[in-house]
């Protein structure tokens, strides 16, 4: 997205070097492939597909908004990033797989149905979510997203469908404005759970035990997703919470646990943000880790 922006793509080089280390010997890799035009056409509308198809330049670089920008690979990119998701789904419901962390950038959790916006551009989750529902039968599929900033995009796009839990984590007050309590969609199925600049683990923790895991227990998923953010790590540059490795590992435990109560332990990580390299490799092997475990 230019020189000096943070969502950069040594973000997924870090990552990959983190994941080298022999403790992830055993990891199944596989490469995503590109979404088809259909797949993501059941989240974003005809019409923003073609209109990030006519903005995307052949050189250089074209500015969406104050801090979001496409050159001629973005959306190749962000149509592999979808992909990524799907093939992850389709992974762990056929038992290829236990789980699923998709490295893939762009992230997604700030695109809505007809926006991009924070660096996103296709909402790759909610595209997981709508073709689990559309292509393996789930009826139910639950969302978590524990990144710094709300998920407006995803909580736009689930507002009112009564088949999908969207519930999240996030520093309030903050970027994007969203993700107030009182925000619960025309089913019940929108749950916010702002944390105040400053809350560390424990409060995280907290909030995601007391708050959001009774929801997913209670919808009773298929499968169960996550929005993974890592920039609630107290190191981030974009962020203003104060999570360390060691929450991450906790909060993956408890998804786990969850998962395994409600869905057969289905689930599928996806990657949003995280800003600091060193900071965000060593979350992606804590969170990494602990699915492993599973």
């Amino acid at each position: 997205m230019g020189r000096g922006h943070p969502e950069r793509p040594d973000r997924v080089r870090a990552i990959e070097q983190a994941l080298d280390e022999s403790s992830f010997g055993e990891l199944l890799r596989i490469e995503a492939p590109k979404a088809g035009r259909d797949d993501v056409l059941r989240v974003h509308s005809e019409a923003y597909v073609a209109a990030l198809e006519s903005a995307s330049p052949s050189e250089g670089l074209i500015a969406l908004d104050s801090d979001t920008a496409m050159n001629s690979r973005t959306l190749e990119a962000a149509f592999f990033a979808a992909g990524g998701a799907i093939e992850a789904v389709a992974a762990v419901i056929e038992k290829r797989a236990s789980n699923a962390f998709v490295v893939a950038r762009p992230p997604g959790h700030h695109a809505g149905v007809s926006t991009p916006m924070g660096f996103c551009f296709l909402n790759n989750v909610a595209i997981a979510a709508r073709n689990a529902i559309a292509r393996h039968g789930a009826e139910r599929v639950a969302i978590v997203d524990f990144d710094v900033h709300h998920g407006n995009g995803t909580q736009e796009i689930f507002w009112a469908d009564p088949n999908v839990l969207f519930c999240s984590t996030h520093q309030a007050p903050f970027y994007p404005g969203t993700g107030w309590r009182e925000e619960t969609g025309e089913h019940g199925t929108i749950v916010n759970a702002p944390l105040r600049a400053g809350a560390d683990g424990e409060v995280f923790l907290e909030a995601l035990r007391e708050v959001v895991l009774p929801r997913v227990k209670a919808f009773r998923p298929d499968l169960l997703l996550i929005s993974a953010g890592f920039d609630a790590h107290r190191d981030d540059p974009l962020g203003g919470l104060r999570l360390e490795e060691q929450d991450y590992f906790e909060a993956t435990q408890r998804l786990l646990e969850t998962a395994d109560k409600c869905c057969e332990g289905r689930v599928v990580s996806l990657l949003e943000g995280g800003y600091d390299l060193a900071a965000l490799a060593r979350s992606v092997a804590a969170h990494v880790a602990a699915l492993q475990g599973a």
